[in-house]
């Protein structure tokens, strides 16, 4: 299995980041305006994309601490596969370990899918201490998704 592994430091409270990655509203303003579903444990977030999406079921919801999300819907590479924030409180910062976990190889759609992580987790620490991220449609675009797929 192959991992998928980031940090990045936010200047704000556990609670507030906990906000952005727990709640309907907090991951429309990081990751995709176009998310729906529950984030109570148990529930399943949808997530849609330009490209497609992915549906995530909650497992575990700390406040504060740590959300972890099993892949239960979406593209093959991902079923399966599982998504953990955990926070950890460094004075007036909070450190995000991100992992995207138990990928079964390192296929070119992880390459992709780290950078785009990356620029999500910008996009995460934008929204947090500027007050405005850059989600789905409006991100980071790094590939044309138009000539990979007639590559395909």
């Amino acid at each position: 299995m192959v991992d998928i592994l980031h940090q990045v430091g936010v200047q704000a409270t556990p609670d507030k980041v906990y906000e952005a990655i727990a709640t309907i509203d907090g991951l429309k303003g990081w990751w995709t305006e176009e998310t729906t579903g529950s984030t109570d444990v148990g529930g399943v977030i949808q997530f849609r994309f330009p490209a497609g999406g992915f549906d995530m079921l909650v497992r575990e919801s700390i406040p504060g601490e740590r959300v972890l999300w099993e892949v239960v819907d979406g593209p093959e590479e991902w079923i399966g596969t599982t998504i953990d924030w955990s926070l950890v409180n460094e004075g007036d910062w909070t450190t995000v370990n991100f992992s995207h976990r138990d990928w079964r190889e390192p296929v070119l759609f992880m390459h992709h899918c780290s950078t785009k992580w990356a620029t999500y987790l910008v996009s995460l620490k934008q929204l947090i201490e500027d007050g405005a991220g850059a989600p789905s449609p409006r991100d980071l675009k790094i590939i044309n998704w138009e000539i990979e797929a007639a590559a395909s």
